[in-house]
């Protein structure tokens, strides 16, 4: 694996010299643990939050749906969307304005999932929870007006991560699968965290000694051993062939860029089909901190577009029609 290069900042993120690189450790984590706030209600989306039930009891789910009559009455297609903060912090509703733009420009539904962090909770606990929220999420779908045959799994960072841990363990239990993967910055391996020739001059937001912290807390005993599941951590994995098809989208001054390019080149190897964004002078998390920059509008853009091509929209429209 090669090394961050220095290089600038993308033209739209130059102001992201002045972000200071913290990082997160065992005496910060309250700090990093304070709740944001949701964000207001849209008149064409219902925002609510339901309990789901998982292996460590009820999980809040920030939920996202079109309004009666702003999408038709019949089953839309569902994002399970899990949120970042590296397995050790986040919640829900952080992601709430970029869930809602979701579901008011799709049309489909969006739910934000609740997961155990660590190290309180470590591996398996997350994934045990996000299994048993996509099975009662496709349990629920006449309850909540979904299609169960069109449910997408996503996340941004840790949440992406788990994402793809989500597919691979469904996978190998069978039953109902995601028609799709959005890996956003994915955090994926963490062998990434031994690396020892890591530049971090240009990186922003999370830096390799959080990234050390963050696997270690979430590995528990495990961290940096050689039996490391795979299970638990989605580049140990070998095979991945039967996978759902995949987008990744990954800055150049991302700490998981390597580790999120070699494993989009081994999903393409393995016969499943993953489209590939790389940002140029984009850091991890740019498109939380620069929202309205136009590099992160176009990175949203992606989003937008890669599930509406996933769910078939185009086709169901004209198909209704």
């Amino acid at each position: 694996m090669r090394s961050t290069p220095p290089e600038p900042f993308h033209p739209d993120l130059k102001a992201a010299r002045w972000l200071p690189l913290v990082s997160a450790g065992p005496r910060k984590l309250w700090m990093f643990r304070l709740s944001p706030p949701g964000i207001r209600p849209d008149p064409a989306v219902d925002v609510t939050t339901v309990p789901f039930t998982g292996p460590g009891g009820a999980m809040p789910y920030r939920v996202f749906r079109p309004t009666p009559g702003s999408a038709g009455t019949a089953p839309v297609p569902a994002l399970l969307w899990i949120h970042g903060g590296g397995l050790i912090l986040g919640a829900p509703q952080q992601d709430d304005a970029s869930n809602l733009a979701l579901s008011r420009g799709l049309g489909i539904a969006v739910f934000s999932a609740s997961y155990r962090l660590a190290p309180e909770h470590p591996a398996p606990a997350a994934l045990d929870d996000l299994v048993a929220g996509f099975r009662e999420l496709v349990a629920r779908a006449d309850e909540f007006g979904i299609d169960p045959e069109r449910i997408a799994v996503g996340g941004a960072s840790a949440g992406s991560g788990l994402a793809a841990a989500l597919a691979q363990r469904l996978l190998d239990e069978g039953g109902p699968q995601p028609v799709f993967q959005l890996l956003v910055y994915p955090m994926l391996d963490d062998r990434t965290a031994l690396r020892d020739d890591v530049d971090p001059r240009h990186m922003r937001l999370w830096s390799p000694e959080s990234n050390r912290f963050a696997w270690s807390a979430y590995l528990g005993p495990d961290a940096d051993a050689s039996g490391i599941r795979s299970s638990v951590v989605p580049a140990r994995r070998e095979d991945l062939t039967g996978l759902p098809p995949a987008w990744i989208g990954v800055g150049t001054l991302d700490l998981f860029h390597d580790e999120d390019v070699e494993y989009a080149r081994r999903l393409q190897e393995a016969g499943v089909p993953c489209e590939l964004n790389v940002v140029p002078g984009a850091f991890h998390g740019f498109d939380a901190v620069f929202r309205r920059a136009g590099v992160s509008r176009a990175f949203h853009a992606e989003w937008a577009r890669v599930l509406r091509q996933a769910f078939g929209l185009d086709d169901h429209a004209r198909t209704a029609g």
